[in-house]
């Protein structure tokens, strides 16, 4: 039976500990950064699998917290990593279509599914008074190496630092600090990946190929250009901007 190419992926992804860069000091760092307290309400808008949730779930066990994933076997993957929590709850479904209040939205790497500017002004709608937002997003400086804007080449709407400020202050937020992922964070994604590609290689399934190297040329361009392919964590609030 040939494998549709929304299977492919999922058997690419499955079972990964990640689906993207990062790591708990992340988290940590956001909390921190804009106090959030112990029995907040939060959610991870695009959960994946979990690994953050675990994270937020373990450093504020007295919060209630959320998880919104819209690929229903990665919201199941979440669930049974963090069956354990009994403040835990993973939810199937949009996290543009939110319908409860959070003190903290946590997002990591997924806001690029809405924009960031529309995904801002959707959530502002559920933020509590006082909430905040912490989420992360590709920048690339305009003398980037090759490597690197081949790597965002099929996301035209990437911009340096400054201009991914702008589409904050667009949707009325104000940035409270951020800071760039680093290569460790990435690592944490792209290892896991590179190993789980060798082992589905080894299978010899034609079917997979096209998304086998994707993957690969994807880690390829990031090895070339580790400084350059990056993220930014951005922890922003509600400002008196326009919305």
């Amino acid at each position: 039976m040939s494998l549709s190419e929304e299977e492919a992926f999922l058997t690419l992804h499955a079972d990964l500990p990640r689906q993207g860069p990062g790591l708990p000091e992340d988290v940590h760092w956001a909390l921190e950064g804009l106090e959030v307290g112990r029995e907040a309400r939060i959610l991870d808008a695009g959960c994946g699998p979990g690994a953050d949730l675990e994270t937020l779930a373990e450093a504020r066990p007295m919060a209630r917290i959320e998880g919104i994933e819209q690929i229903p076997h990665l919201a199941d993957e979440a669930r049974e990593r963090l069956g354990h929590f009994t403040n835990v709850q993973v939810t199937t479904g949009d996290m543009g279509a939110l319908s409860d209040f959070y003190d903290f939205i946590w997002s990591a790497g997924a806001i690029y599914f809405l924009g960031v500017t529309e995904g801002l002004r959707l959530w502002r709608q559920s933020l509590a008074l006082g909430g905040a937002i912490a989420f992360s997003e590709p920048v690339l400086d305009p003398d980037a190496p090759q490597a690197a804007k081949e790597f965002w080449a099929d996301y035209p709407q990437v911009t340096d630092y400054a201009g991914l400020k702008a589409r904050v202050e667009a949707a009325g937020f104000e940035v409270v600090d951020h800071r760039p992922l680093g290569t460790a964070a990435w690592a944490a994604y792209y290892m896991p990946l590179a190993a789980r590609v060798a082992r589905l290689r080894a299978g010899a399934d034609a079917e997979l190929e096209p998304v086998l190297a994707e993957a690969e040329r994807e880690i390829t361009l990031w090895r070339a250009a580790p400084d350059h392919v990056r993220y930014e964590l951005m922890l922003v609030r509600p400002g008196t901007g326009p919305s």
